[in-house]
C-alpha cells in the first residue's frame, strides 16, 4: 500500500442504496479499490478473494449480525474494522468497540466524518512512522519487545501484532509512564471522547493489551490499574 487512498476498502451492508453512497463519498475522497457485500456470506467470500485493508461492517446483515462476522474476521486477520449502527443503538456501539473494533460511525453519518474517520485509522494502522515523521522508541516490558515503529510485541521469537486501539493506549501509558493516566485522557486518546459510556470498552481493551505484554495478565506488573482513576504502565528498569 503506497498511501492511504491505495488500500483495499470492503464495505458490508445490506442497504443497496446506502452502499452505493459510501462508494461514491470514498470514490470522491480518492479510494478507489473499493468492494461492497449485501450479506455476512457474501462479506466472507470477498474477505477471502479480496484481502481487504479494512472493512466498514454494518451490525444488522440479513443473515445474521456483523458481531459474529467481525470475530470470524479477526481470528484470521487484525485489519482494521469500523462498525456501521443506527445512531440511537448504544449497546451496540459499546459491544462493537468492546469486541476490538477500531471505531464506530453512526447512522447517519456526515460523508466529512467518515472519510476522517477511516483516515485516521489507517494511517494509524498502515503509515504511523509517516504521520510523526520521528523514530518510534523500542523498549522492554519484562523480556517482552515493544516496538512502536512496527506496532508488535516480540516474545520468545514469536511476534504479536497490536491493534490500532491497543497501540494508541498503550503510546499514551509510555508516554507518561510511571504516572497515572485517567481513564477520562485515554478514552479521549482513543475515542475522541470522555469516559462515560466507555468504560467497559476501555477495561476490555487493556485486558486484552495485558494479554500481549503480561506474563500473567491476571496479576500484570507492567499495566497497574489505579481504582477509581485510570491506569499506570511501569517505568522501565
Amino acid at each position: 500500500m503506497k498511501d492511504i487512498y491505495d488500500g483495499k476498502l470492503l464495505i458490508v451492508d445490506d442497504e443497496v442504496e446506502l452502499l452505493d453512497m459510501i462508494k461514491e463519498i470514498l470514490f470522491k475522497a480518492g479510494f478507489s479499490r473499493i468492494y461492497t457485500a449485501l450479506s455476512c456470506s457474501d462479506a466472507e467470500k470477498q474477505f477471502y478473494k479480496v484481502n481487504p485493508d479494512c472493512i466498514i461492517l454494518d451490525v444488522m446483515l440479513p443473515d445474521g449480525d456483523g458481531f459474529g462476522l467481525f470475530k470470524k474476521f479477526r481470528e484470521k486477520s487484525q485489519i482494521p474494522v469500523l462498525f456501521l449502527s443506527a445512531r440511537d443503538e448504544d449497546e451496540n456501539r459499546l459491544l462493537g468497540l468492546g469486541l476490538g473494533a477500531d471505531d464506530y460511525i453512526p447512522k447517519p453519518f456526515l460523508p466529512r466524518e467518515l472519510i476522517l474517520r477511516l483516515s485516521a485509522v489507517l494511517r494509524r494502522t498502515y503509515f504511523p512512522i509517516v504521520l510523526n515523521s520521528i523514530k518510534k522508541p523500542i523498549f522492554y516490558l519484562g523480556e517482552r519487545k515493544i516496538d512502536f515503529n512496527s506496532g508488535t510485541v516480540v516474545y520468545n521469537n514469536k511476534q504479536v501484532s497490536l491493534t490500532a486501539k491497543e497501540y494508541v493506549l498503550l503510546e499514551k501509558l509510555y508516554e507518561n509512564r510511571g504516572n497515572i493516566v485517567t481513564g477520562d485522557s485515554l478514552c479521549r486518546t482513543a475515542w475522541n471522547d470522555r469516559l462515560y459510556g466507555y468504560e467497559n470498552t476501555l477495561m476490555v481493551h487493556i485486558r486484552r493489551l495485558r494479554e500481549k505484554i503480561e506474563k500473567d495478565p491476571s496479576n500484570p506488573v507492567h499495566i497497574i490499574t489505579a481504582r477509581g482513576l485510570g491506569y499506570k504502565l511501569s517505568k522501565e528498569k
